[in-house]
């Protein structure tokens, strides 16, 4: 990987995630599917997907393929190994905090939380 291009900033905003054009469409840009669910060949197909086997969509709410561009995009122009996109930031506390808690743990945290944060820690977690 290392006598890879790097390549600029901008070329990333616009390239990472959709090298090639999209398979299905030959579109440069990167098509927004407005979908939620997806067909399976079989039940041993989907038993393979959902149980991680297959790499492939599932479930809107779990996988898509936009969302998935976006996820790659953002991590490259942050330098990250990876990203993850939520549909709130109250989503996103809640993954942080449990990738980082463990079951017994002490969180310590300010007084001036957004109130959804404070309900999480309180009475949630």
């Amino acid at each position: 990987m290392s006598n890879e291009k790097k390549l600029h900033f901008e070329t990333l905003q616009l390239h990472v995630g959709q090298e090639n054009a999209d398979p299905t469409t030959d579109s440069r840009a990167v098509p927004i599917y407005q979908t939620t669910s997806y067909v399976f060949h079989n039940s041993q197909h989907a038993s393979d997907r959902f149980g991680l086997r297959d790499a492939g969509n599932i479930y809107g709410r779990l996988t898509n393929s936009t969302q998935g561009v976006f996820e790659e995009r953002v991590a490259a122009l942050e330098g990250g190994v990876a990203g993850l996109a939520v549909a709130s930031g109250a989503a996103a506390v809640t993954y942080a905090l449990q990738n980082v808690a463990q079951n017994g743990d002490h969180i310590l945290a300010a007084n001036n939380l957004y109130g959804g944060t404070t309900n999480l820690l309180e009475h949630t977690l």
